[in-house]
């Protein structure tokens, strides 16, 4: 008689081809074909970014709400956060609003991006009686420190000159910031990032993330004279720091924005998600769990969704096998699962796995179904 296993399936995105539910449900299925004696689970996991919003809407049992706004380009956009009437929550995915899936690939240099569609998006939140806004900040492709956010609710920047500053690239020249009448929109702002960076330095906002939005090297003393430019009137004015504060340079400095303009807190976007999810207590249903993304590497142990769900796996004892699209530093992995599974190049080569990634996930999760000792 074959002995039942209770499995948790619970992966990220496979970015750009699988979101977290088509990933899980991929897997599940493969498994399922060698092993339907055992009892699969599927909980799909984010941590702030694409697919954030969505996620923490099904948990909480929020409604979605379309709302005109722009992109990270001003182009007009019906974008969708999510309403819970019974907590007065808000949940927004900003990835969903200046994101750089709204954007057509390398159209755009940073320079011309800004966070005004989400400052608008706010401000419809805070119009709808929002006392909890919860705001995904990961997958932006804005690096203007939440300049174009704060414009849309109201601040003023001003150079010398009295002249109001309008692009966030001359903010080098800011000599006054003027806050509106009201300053904080909700009893609760909180701000899901796994992203520790300070908003300045050579880990800072521009430094570490610019360069996956496209700035050049020639371009970040530019961009920090900005930035610090930008949190030294803030700052002063607010009376407290929050360029200091961990996690503000975060998305492009939209964590400081979000802190400095509107007293948000920031919070582990997985932190929040797991307690959200109950994850601690599926983790400990659980005989083997399952986790995976588009690229497992060392990347995935800092900070990452499956990084995090490895090792809570690894301190209730609980086996873990990562799957993923591709795998690099597979030996420097080796400690966190108990098996590490790759479509690319173990089962196809790349063009087809992004192609057909369904198809070749639940190849993969069959493989380790078989092979796994259980």
């Amino acid at each position: 008689m074959k002995i039942v296993v209770n499995i948790l399936i619970a992966p990220d995105k496979f970015k750009g081809t699988l979101t977290g539910m088509e990933a899980a449900c991929s897997i599940r299925d493969g498994w399922s074909t060698t092993r339907p004696e055992d009892d699969l689970r599927i909980l799909p996991i984010c941590d702030g970014g694409d697919g954030f919003g969505e996620r923490l809407a099904e948990l909480e049992k929020a409604k979605p709400v379309d709302c005109q706004t722009v992109d990270a380009a001003h182009r007009p956009l019906t974008a969708k956060w999510w309403w819970q009437e019974q907590q007065k929550m808000a949940i927004i995915e900003s990835a969903c609003i200046i994101g750089l899936a709204q954007l057509p690939s390398s159209r755009y240099h940073p320079f011309q991006l800004d966070t005004f569609g989400l400052g608008k998006v706010l401000l419809e939140v805070a119009k709808r009686g929002a006392e909890t806004c919860v705001v995904g900040i990961g997958g932006s492709a804005t690096n203007d420190g939440g300049f174009g956010m704060a414009k849309a609710l109201g601040w003023r920047f001003e150079n010398k000159a009295g002249e109001a500053i309008t692009e966030w690239t001359d903010l080098d020249q800011l000599s006054l910031a003027s806050a509106p009448s009201k300053r904080h929109l909700f009893e609760h702002l909180l701000i899901a990032s796994d992203v520790e960076n300070l908003l300045l330095g050579d880990k800072g906002a521009s430094r570490i993330y610019g360069p996956q939005k496209g700035l050049r090297e020639s371009d970040m003393e530019k961009s920090e004279a900005c930035f610090r430019s930008l949190s030294r009137q803030v700052d002063a004015l607010t009376g407290h720091e929050w360029r200091l504060e961990p996690g503000s340079g975060a998305a492009g400095g939209l964590g400081y924005g979000l802190m400095a303009f509107l007293g948000g807190k920031a919070e582990s976007g997985f932190d929040f998600f797991a307690d959200r999810a109950d994850l601690n207590t599926q983790l400990a249903w659980a005989d083997l769990v399952i986790t995976g993304e588009g690229s497992l590497d060392l990347s995935s142990l800092m900070g990452k969704c499956v990084g995090n769900v490895a090792e809570k796996c690894r301190e209730m004892g609980k086996p873990c096998i990562g799957i993923g699209g591709i795998v690099r530093n597979k030996e420097k992995l080796s400690n966190l699962f108990t098996g590490i599974y790759s479509i690319t190049p173990d089962l196809t080569d790349q063009v087809s796995a992004l192609k057909f990634a369904s198809k070749w996930l639940k190849e993969l999760s069959k493989k380790a179904s078989n092979d796994i000792q259980l």
